[in-house]
């Protein structure tokens, strides 16, 4: 135990684990605090307190606490629940990630004088570990050439991305995006779960191998329930939902989609010549050496990130503690909201996006929980490295996300502050930044193209 006394306030801070990152604080201001505390209220009140038939400040002391004591005692209780609940955390150091509750079977009493003013609260704490010796990190660069497939490739991309949408009844095909009406509906729970009429989809490329999106969530055999299908057509789709998924209620569930296509288009591609037109190029020649820059652009960004990633593996592997004891999901669906930042400033367009996501809500408990371990080793070691998100970081960052999706900066910044996300978009500087001492710091060697693609392979299937 412990004893802090100033000028102010004097309070017993007693601070146990009840849990991994779990503390109960346990706080007791002695009596002559809580009197002193209660008659400077009262004097203070006195002193501005306007009531009939007095002057201001003079009514007397004995009618002001009749009438207002319960007032001042309730103030004065929420002040000395702060300022007591501050000194603890000051005092002994701790970091916490959420905010304090009381403890179970326990009531805050209310302030009397000549007694002690007695409380408890519990809260999560970050974390605590050893910093490793990041010399010890052996970290592969990927390395590719940009070549003429590869241009050709991100042209016919564009193509789609750009081309003429051309209304169709159906039969649908192939990368035929659709709205309808989706009602979802999850076992063991009555009734529709949530409902949708705008919902977007889209029937999956051939090379998706037939897994695709639909809110938010990757069902396989999509291709197959869409195919050939038409306005009007009603389609159900079922998956599981993820052990990992930010919603705890639809973690292990059967989840149902009925899907009624309310509206389909398909794209008619545009071409070389036109993109060259709509881009202001001079020639397609030129347009072509500039798709070539973005894509060298493009390559050593993913390049980078996977390096990064590497670190994020070997941090969750060399270091060890205990998780908080309860996964929530406000912190699952912040490491979500993340990756969906993190994929769009790296040129994902949307519908991609949202593959990507929905695949990772769909992975295992123990990636769940390795993400969220990260979340707390990269925001540790932030504090170890000194590292600090300027604003002309933000700003950069955020006009490279806006130039991703053909927006203006000020419109993509309004768009990320109303849903949100600014402090998303701030998490994921910092992390890179992190990623990029540790670099500074590992064993860094090239690995071809192939050989690196053999090594992403090797790990899906582990």
């Amino acid at each position: 135990m412990s004893t802090a006394t100033d000028s102010q306030l004097d309070v017993e801070i007693t601070v146990t684990e009840t849990a991994p990152c779990t503390k109960q604080i346990k706080l007791r201001v002695p009596a002559a605090a809580v009197d002193g505390r209660l008659e400077a209220a009262f004097g203070s009140f006195a002193m501005e307190a306007a009531m009939p038939g007095f002057r201001k400040g003079k009514a007397p002391r004995a009618l002001i606490e009749k009438r207002f004591g319960g007032a001042v005692a309730q103030e004065t209780r929420q002040q000395l629940m702060s300022e007591a609940y501050g000194r603890a955390i000051e005092e002994h150091k701790l970091r916490p990630i959420t905010e304090p509750r009381p403890v179970d079977g326990e009531m805050v009493p209310e302030v009397a004088r000549g007694k002690d003013f007695a409380f408890s609260v519990e809260i999560e704490v970050a974390p605590e570990f050893a910093i490793p010796d990041f010399a010890g990190f052996d970290v592969k660069k990927p390395t590719i050439e940009v070549t003429t497939d590869h241009v050709d490739g991100e042209i016919l991309r564009q193509s789609y991305r750009w081309g003429t949408p051309v209304r169709i009844e159906g039969p649908l095909e192939n990368l035929d995006r659709m709205l309808g009406k989706a009602v979802v509906t999850v076992d063991g729970r009555d009734g529709t779960y949530f409902e949708a009429d705008k919902a977007l989809c889209v029937v999956p490329a051939k090379e998706d191998e037939g897994k695709g999106a639909l809110l938010g969530l990757l069902f396989e055999g999509l291709d197959a329930s869409l195919i050939g299908k038409k306005v009007g057509d009603t389609v159900k789709v079922t998956t599981t939902g993820s052990d990992s998924h930010e919603r705890e209620e639809l973690r292990g569930k059967k989840i149902a989609i009925e899907y009624t296509i309310t509206e389909a288009e398909r794209i008619t591609p545009r071409s070389a010549k036109e993109l060259s037109e709509m881009y202001g190029v001079e020639s397609e020649e030129i347009f072509r050496e500039q798709v070539k820059d973005a894509l060298e652009q493009r390559r050593d960004s993913e390049q980078r990130a996977a390096m990064r990633e590497q670190v994020s593996e070997q941090l969750v592997a060399k270091i060890d503690f205990a998780l908080p004891s309860k996964l929530s999901e406000s912190q699952a669906a912040r490491t979500i909201e993340q990756q969906r930042m993190e994929l769009l400033s790296r040129g994902l367009d949307p519908a991609s996006v949202e593959t990507r996501l929905a695949e990772l809500r769909g992975k295992s408990e123990k990636v769940a929980k390795d993400r969220l371990k990260l979340f707390f080793i990269m925001a540790r070691l932030a504090e170890h490295f000194g590292v600090q998100v300027t604003e002309q970081e933000l700003n950069g960052r955020i006009a490279m996300m806006a130039a991703q999706q053909n927006a203006r900066p000020d419109q993509m910044r309004q768009q990320i502050e109303q849903s949100g996300r600014m402090g998303d978009v701030i998490s994921m500087i910092r992390d890179a930044k992190v990623g990029d001492r540790v670099i500074s710091l590992a064993k860094v060697s090239d690995i071809s193209a192939e050989d690196w693609n053999k090594v992403v392979e090797a790990k899906a299937k582990a």
